[in-house]
């Protein structure tokens, strides 16, 4: 099975992520998207692999976003790809794709949803938090 994570090192959600779906046995293709940010057909596209509007998977916190005027709800999808484009901090992250679907993990433990190997025992976060998967 193919397992990519959109991944930004800096980030302790997406390495629990990342880290969460090794321990599955899978080696993922890492994107880290601010090196390599996706399209804007592509962000349009992992939104509808994840069944949200394109607005969730906009990230607020540490980003342009308010600057942009992104709050605002009458903006349409086009405006917001053009912004998460431009500045692909505004995606947020971790996004992970797996034949079983795709998921915004948020928190990293969504993944399990979605790899092949979802039994990955304890796990132990970053926070010391402990995830048991059976």
């Amino acid at each position: 099975m193919t397992v990519t994570i959109y991944h930004n090192p800096a980030c302790g959600t997406s390495r629990n992520t990342l880290a969460m779906i090794r321990q599955s046995d899978e080696e993922p293709v890492v994107i880290e998207y601010l090196k390599t940010p996706p399209s804007r057909d592509e962000i349009a596209s992992l939104a509808e692999m994840i069944g949200v509007p394109l607005r969730q998977l906009l990230r607020e916190k540490g980003t342009p976003y308010a600057q942009l005027g992104l709050a605002d709800q009458r903006l349409s999808d086009d405006v917001l790809l053009n912004a998460m484009e431009a500045h692909p901090i505004l995606l947020n992250r971790p996004i992970v794709v797996t034949e079983k679907g795709a998921r915004l993990c948020r928190p990293s433990e969504l993944v399990l949803d979605i790899l092949a190997n979802a039994h990955i025992g304890a796990f132990t976060k970053e926070d010391g938090d402990i995830i048991q998967s059976s």
